[in-house]
């Protein structure tokens, strides 16, 4: 497949802007070739003797309208052709993102955030820069040398041009020879920068964790053999570069010193005039850059090309999660009613072999709580992850309304269904922002009727900028309890049909966890719950409750049913209620 694949679309439609931006940089490169030619006649004029006061201000003039096209259309084709490039970056970023959104959870499992970061900043850019500062100089050093080669022959000396340029090709072939190794050394460049900015993200994330167990050394030094790795295939990069731009000059001397020697001996011979030889070295002096740019062109795109492979691996991996053969019905604004259906449902995360959950059956009528309970690990955040579709499920396995998960669209799915995480997330601007997540018509009103029933109004009240005030990174400047609060005020802010709540009571104090569940029970009394606790106090009046044991369920009924059963619950019930009262003594 081909490596432009993913890029097709936009230089489809923004080719005109290359065109035109080439078309122009190839009149300016033709101008610039007009002033040694200016010069050469001056010069020859002024040699004859035919050089006049009246005739200077003419030849100043040409210089100077020279020069005043050559900046006007440097910055027109800047304008056409890096702002091209630019628009690309921008295009192409928002591309990556984009599918990056679309990715399950287990995309993310196995994918490093700074490795990710890396991808959507440093391989972007070596992308633009193919595409506008590699294009320039491709069309530059092109038209430039072909010109300047064209000039020398007709206007000079065809001969002189011949041998002043025997050494020039060297460039081009040095250049390309080193092209491998350019390609292989710029990829370890980008490896070893994903590494440090992996490191670097994840140690500003987990600074508190750091602090608290002081590995500020270990992580330095974590970070230092992480930078040194970095520095080290840097400094590959740059002396393979270092060898290169030497060798470039050299050579470029050498085609100098065989004008100088062979033009001045064709001078004193009569072959060319003085003027024409000025103009000679001057293009000789031009002709470097082309040479040069044509060896620097190969290996921007070089390193583009790694760059553009490295983003393709991104957007040749497809979504796990996708829409199939959605309903017609969905099409529309319809969506189901808000009751669950698990039918013997087995899942097995990607790459494992043992079942997480294994052959769960139950089913909730809309407008009733379902509580789920069980040891750590027994699978109870799985079982809402799926009802979520942040993974894929077997087809008929879960209903909701009485159709198959897998035929509603996701995103008909995920808006029904208000979600509180274990891991209370909170975006680092103000609280309203956080608030209005999952509702951007949320009023002041139902906001403040959200944090109400979440029993964190008042705390909210009492910040200097109540709903303005702004978060740290993760809402750091919460207390555990104010962020839980906070994310049940969002889903409830969403005003779902069903509501699901990870263990999300935790951090509360058991006073505080009753007066929200009453206020729960009053402001979802039509929507259909899904609590998930470790305290029973948490979910005994629940509809219904079941218990899951290493992935599966081993029990299913009401509180007082499971009592009797005297089981996992009952036991687990027991042990609460000791633990409270040798709590209180």
């Amino acid at each position: 497949m081909s490596v432009f694949q993913y890029v097709k679309p936009f230089l489809k439609k923004y080719w005109p802007y290359y065109f035109f931006g080439t078309l122009l940089l190839m009149a300016i490169d033709g101008l610039q070739l007009i002033t040694p030619l200016v010069v050469g006649a001056f010069t020859d004029a002024l040699m004859d003797g035919t050089l006049t006061r009246e005739s200077i201000p003419k030849y100043i003039i040409y210089i100077m309208v020279i020069a005043t096209g050559v900046a006007i259309g440097r910055f027109g084709w800047r304008m056409t052709i890096i702002k091209t490039a630019r628009r690309l970056e921008y295009w192409l970023r928002n591309q990556v993102f984009t599918h990056l959104e679309k990715m399950s959870l287990n995309y993310f499992n196995h994918h490093k955030t700074g490795d990710l970061m890396a991808h959507c900043t440093n391989d972007i850019n070596a992308v633009r820069n193919a595409f506008g500062g590699g294009v320039i100089m491709f069309v530059d050093a092109f038209f430039m040398g072909l010109m300047t080669v064209t000039l020398m022959a007709t206007r000079i000396d065809l001969k002189l041009t011949l041998v002043a340029f025997l050494p020039l090709p060297l460039i081009v072939v040095f250049i390309i020879t080193l092209g491998r190794q350019v390609r292989n050394r710029f990829q370890k460049v980008q490896e070893a920068f994903s590494q440090l900015t992996d490191v670097v993200q994840e140690s500003f994330s987990g600074i508190r964790i750091i602090k608290s167990f002081v590995q500020e050394k270990q992580s330095l030094n974590t970070f230092n053999e992480k930078n040194e790795n970095n520095f080290r295939k840097n400094m590959h990069m740059v002396k393979l570069f270092g060898f290169v731009h030497p060798l470039v000059g050299f050579i470029s001397m050498l085609s100098t010193l065989i004008a100088i020697v062979y033009g001045g001996r064709l001078v004193i011979d009569g072959g060319i005039t003085i003027g024409k030889f000025v103009s000679f070295l001057s293009f000789v002096g031009m002709l470097a850059w082309p040479m040069m740019a044509l060896g620097f062109v190969y290996n921007n795109l070089q390193r583009g090309m790694v760059s553009l492979k490295r983003l393709n691996v991104i957007l040749d991996t497809p979504p796990e999660i996708i829409d199939l053969d959605v309903i017609d019905q969905f099409i529309g604004a319809y969506k189901p009613d808000a009751s669950i259906e698990f039918d013997h449902l087995t899942f097995t995360y990607p790459g494992t072999d043992t079942p997480a959950l294994n052959d769960i059956s139950f089913e909730l009528r809309p407008g009733e709580t379902l509580a789920v309970v069980g040891k750590t690990g027994s699978g109870k955040t799985t079982l809402v992850n799926l009802i979520l579709r942040l993974y894929q499920v077997p087809d008929e396995s879960i209903k909701i309304g009485g159709v198959d998960l897998n035929r509603i669209p996701i995103d008909k799915v995920r808006s029904m269904i208000g979600y509180v995480p274990q891991d209370n997330f909170l975006f680092s601007r103000n609280i309203a922002y956080n608030l209005r997540f999952g509702n951007d018509a949320l009023t002041e009103d139902e906001m403040i009727r959200a944090t109400k029933s979440a029993q964190v109004y008042d705390e909210i009240m009492s910040f200097p900028k109540a709903f303005n005030t702004e978060l740290g990174e993760r809402g750091v400047n919460m207390s555990g309890g104010q962020k839980q609060r906070v994310s049940i005020a969002r889903a409830l802010a969403m005003k779902p049909d069903i509501i699901i709540l990870d263990d999300s009571l935790s951090a509360v104090d058991t006073k505080t966890e009753e007066s929200i569940l009453q206020h729960l029970k009053e402001d979802l009394e039509n929507t259909t719950s899904i609590l998930i606790a470790h305290r029973i106090s948490t979910i005994k009046h629940a509809d219904q409750i079941i218990v899951l044991d290493q992935g599966e369920l081993v029990e299913k009924g009401t509180h007082e049913s499971l009592l009797q059963l005297n089981g996992h619950y009952a036991d687990m019930y027991q042990k609460q209620l000791l633990e409270e009262k040798l709590s209180k003594e």
